[in-house]
């Protein structure tokens, strides 16, 4: 009898760990895969940012971008040509690019 409770011990921490890794590779592919994804898209548009883009920012304002730096874009709002505006890049949360703007 000793031996039989020894082994089914053994087979119970075998399942345990596969319960274990299929829960673990569950939560990479809902969860770490699809963040790592946005971020690589976020990443790519942002730094194919180019002059008289339009954009979205965050706060839900339409612009174009009339000037960009390393971390800072200038987007001007409005038909007035006045209202120009400094923000960060992470702001930025569509873009359409003046080409697609062109031919529309």
């Amino acid at each position: 009898m000793i031996v039989a409770t020894e082994t089914s011990g053994l087979s119970g921490t075998g399942s345990m760990i596969i319960w274990l890794v299929i829960l673990f590779g569950m939560m990479y592919f809902l969860m770490i895969r699809p963040q790592k994804k946005e971020q690589k898209r976020m990443t790519s548009m942002l730094s194919d940012l180019a002059l008289g883009d339009a954009i979205v920012t965050s706060g839900g304002f339409y612009g174009i971008i009339i000037d960009i730096t390393e971390e800072d874009v200038i987007v001007e709002f409005g038909n007035n040509k006045n209202c120009r505006i400094p923000m960060r890049k992470s702001a930025i949360a569509e873009v359409e690019k003046a080409s697609e703007i062109e031919n529309s």
